[in-house]
């Protein structure tokens, strides 16, 4: 080799030699109600046309653990049991005075007689505004100074905190809502509940329910209290960075000191800047399936299948070296786990939805 062709080889050698390795990316993505939860809905089921997610499931190895609330599910992922979901979820709203004091998700919720049951609905399921939001609870901190204080970050996501702490351990709202929950009202153990029974009391005479009544609409006649606690110290950093539009999700990444970005369009943006191991929540099919919406969970699927599961099959090995599915769902919490090396099993046929709901459901 000539002196010239060698100047040029160390140059090139060193080009090289100074370029960063290719990261690759252990994605994590929580993807709650991942499976319609009627099995034999056949105007849900039939016809679906899920590629992405069927040949992901199909290659993936998959385990089965006992059904769990989303927010349960998600706090888990940063090592936490019995998560102060209040304080959290406060601190992702962007409240600072999440870091101190013991807090409870104060949901809004409205309670009706349905076949001699009593039925919840949360607020998020119909149109509640913030100016009657805010009135309600300058009413409630007027009347109930001695417990606590609330406050209301929106319509629809109350907060409550407690002057002297208090073990009230309850399950999530979406573990509840559109539920029947005569038990956990009247029956239950809990510390609050005698104090709750004096709120609806309360509310039954608030002049917002009264106007919401009079209009036929469904009125705020009760609390949702879940998620107590102070605000946890060191929280596992095991993510990158969290994509989410879910202000649970905000505050667990904020208390871990972990960054946090709302949930990107599809897998493209995302990995612009996921670093090597990012958590994403796709929760868009949670609402669809709490509100038994089966047209509106196909339609979401659809898109998700399209802007992220599609895509996923084909970047699968690079970057993707590894891909964790948690999926809540009422079959289970479903987990996969899938490598890049498991492409190229082709001998591995993927099913439909419908055929995994129906085993899942056996």
């Amino acid at each position: 080799m000539g002196p010239g062709r060698k100047s040029r080889y160390g140059t090139l050698k060193r080009i090289l030699g100074s370029s960063p390795a290719p990261i690759s990316v252990h994605l994590t993505l929580l993807v709650p109600e991942l499976i319609w939860p009627e099995p034999a809905d056949q105007f849900v089921f039939g016809n679906l046309a899920a590629p992405g997610i069927e040949w992901l499931l199909a290659h993936a190895n998959a385990e089965r653990n006992p059904r769990r609330p989303f927010e349960i599910a998600l706090a888990d992922c940063f090592g936490l049991i019995d998560a102060p979901c209040g304080a959290l979820r406060l601190l992702g709203e962007g409240s600072e005075e999440a870091r101190s004091g013991h807090w409870l998700c104060a949901d809004p919720v409205h309670l009706r007689l349905h076949q001699e049951r009593i039925v919840l609905a949360a607020a998020s399921a119909f149109d509640l505004a913030g100016h009657e939001a805010q009135q309600i609870v300058h009413a409630l901190n007027t009347e109930f100074a001695n417990i606590g204080r609330f406050h209301a970050a929106n319509a629809t996501r109350w907060y409550l905190r407690l002057n002297e702490a208090v073990d009230h351990q309850a399950p999530p709202l979406s573990a509840v809502a559109g539920r029947r929950v005569d038990g956990e009202l009247n029956d239950s153990p809990l510390p609050l509940t005698r104090w709750l029974n004096e709120v609806q009391m309360f509310l039954h005479g608030h002049p917002v329910n009264t106007q919401r009544e009079a209009a036929g609409q469904p009125s705020i006649n009760s609390l949702w209290l879940w998620g107590g606690g102070a605000l946890p110290a060191g929280i596992e950093q095991k993510f990158s960075v969290v994509f989410s539009d879910d202000p649970l999700a905000t505050g667990l990444a904020c208390a871990a000191g972990i960054p946090a970005h709302g949930r990107p369009a599809n897998l493209s943006s995302m990995l612009a800047q996921a670093g090597a191991s990012p958590l994403v929540i796709l929760d868009q099919l949670l609402a669809s399936s709490a509100h038994e919406d089966g047209d509106g969970w196909r339609n979401t699927l659809d898109r998700l299948d399209a802007d992220w599961f599609m895509p996923l099959k084909k970047r699968l090995g690079n970057p993707v070296d590894r891909i964790s599915l948690i999926a809540p769902t009422v079959y289970g919490e479903l987990r996969f786990t899938l490598s890049a090396g498991e492409r190229w099993k082709f001998w591995k046929k993927g099913k439909t939805l419908a055929a995994t709901a129906q085993e899942l459901a056996a």
